[in-house]
Order: structure tokens, then sequence, then C-alpha cells
């Protein structure tokens, strides 16, 4: 694998760890061992998303399958806003409990007083969300996991390239990072589908921030906070 694999692996490595920091530190909270509140709990994303954007550009330069010259193809870009904001649909219209991964406490910036503090908390998530999340996890699942499935020698395989094992494992892995499960797998399947259409992982960065970008919107304007 080298150096290529790990430069688009340790980001959305480093962004997963900080879930399971979040989860250690509230079982502390919950057994009595340390004193957080909700509240302070909350800092932890502007810190995740501040350390993998820093990764990211740390690593930019071995990102060569990002191209914006592919933003050039309008049928292209504009599918691909299209797609995002169809994954948006059906996302807030597939929140089943039965295919929830446990139960989502949701990110709630209105917990903490401070306006400013607020509403940098709320720059940082939409922010993350619209940016940093979609370029980690484009790089990690559609560059390299859908690649990597293939071949341990990722880089022989082209961007794009379609195989139904690797379409079909990505997807289920993709819906299991997600607290929802089957809006995952959907989600997981349609960057996929455009990606093998388009080849570029930009335009499946496109859709994938198109579609965290209105649905933070979204779970702003109705408060529906589950969905963060």
């Amino acid at each position: 694998m080298g150096k290529a694999g790990w430069v688009r692996i340790i980001p959305f490595a480093t962004f997963m760890a900080f879930i399971g920091v979040q989860q250690l530190l509230e079982l502390s909270v919950s057994k009595g061992w340390l004193d957080l509140t909700a509240q302070q709990m909350l800092y932890l994303y502007p810190l995740k998303t501040v350390l993998v954007l820093g990764l990211i550009l740390f690593f930019w330069r071995q990102y060569t399958e990002l191209q914006l010259s592919d933003f050039k193809n309008l049928r292209h870009s504009i599918a691909s806003i299209g797609i995002g904001l169809l994954v948006f649909i059906l996302w807030i219209n597939m929140d089943w409990g039965f295919t929830a991964l446990g139960e989502s406490k949701g990110f709630d910036p209105f917990l903490i007083e401070s306006a400013t503090s607020r509403n940098l908390l709320i720059f940082s998530r939409l922010f993350g969300a619209a940016l940093v999340v979609p370029i980690m996890e484009e790089l990690f699942w559609r560059s390299f996991m859908l690649r990597y499935v293939i071949t341990a020698n990722f880089s022989s395989v082209r961007i794009g390239t379609f195989t139904l094992t690797s379409f079909l494992i990505c997807a289920v892995l993709f819906g299991l990072e997600h607290n929802l499960i089957l809006a995952g797998i959907m989600a997981g399947a349609a960057y996929s589908g455009l990606l093998y259409w388009t080849k570029s992982i930009y335009q499946c960065v496109l859709a994938h921030a198109v579609t965290n970008l209105i649905l933070g919107i979204y779970v702003l304007q109705t408060g529906h906070w589950q969905f963060w």
C-alpha cells in the first residue's frame, strides 16, 4: 500500500478516532470519573475539524486525483449538485428507528449560552461538514477504498473503475460509519455511482458537500439535531 495509501487513511482515521474519544469521555462522565458538561463536549468537533484539515493540507500535494479542472464539465457539476440534493432528501426521510446504529444525541450548539461561542461552533460545524468531511471521506472511500478492495496496489487502478464487489463492500462500510445505516448505504452508493460516471473525485466531493451543507441548514432551521 505504501505512502499513497496512508496519506488517504490518516485524516479519516484521525476523524474516526475522535468519535472513539468522545464515546470514552461520555462513558467516563456517566461513571462519574470525569466532570464534563454537554456544552464542553461540543468543542471536540472544532478541534477535530482543525486537526483533520491540517492533515489534509499537509498531505495536499499527494492528492493528485483532485483536479479543479473537473468542474469545467458543467454537465457533471450540475449532476453532482442534483445528486447531493437528492441524497439530502432521501437521508432525512430514511431516519427509521430500526436502521439506527444506537441513539444519536446530535450536535445542538444552542446549548451554549454565549452567542459568540455558539456562532463559532455553528460555523465550525458547517465548515467541517460541508468542506473538510467531504474531502476527507471521498479521498478515503472513493479514491482509496474502492480501489484497494480491487487490489492492494490500488494506485494501479484507474479512478472510477467499477467492480460489483468493491461497490457493495464500500457502500455497506460507508453505511456502517453512520448512525443511520441504510441512509449511509444509500449515500455511499450514490456517490460511488457518480464516480463511475464522472471519473472525478472532486465531483463526489461536490455532491457530498451539497448534501452536508443543505443538511446543516435544515438542522439549524428545524432543530432536528439528531441529523447532526
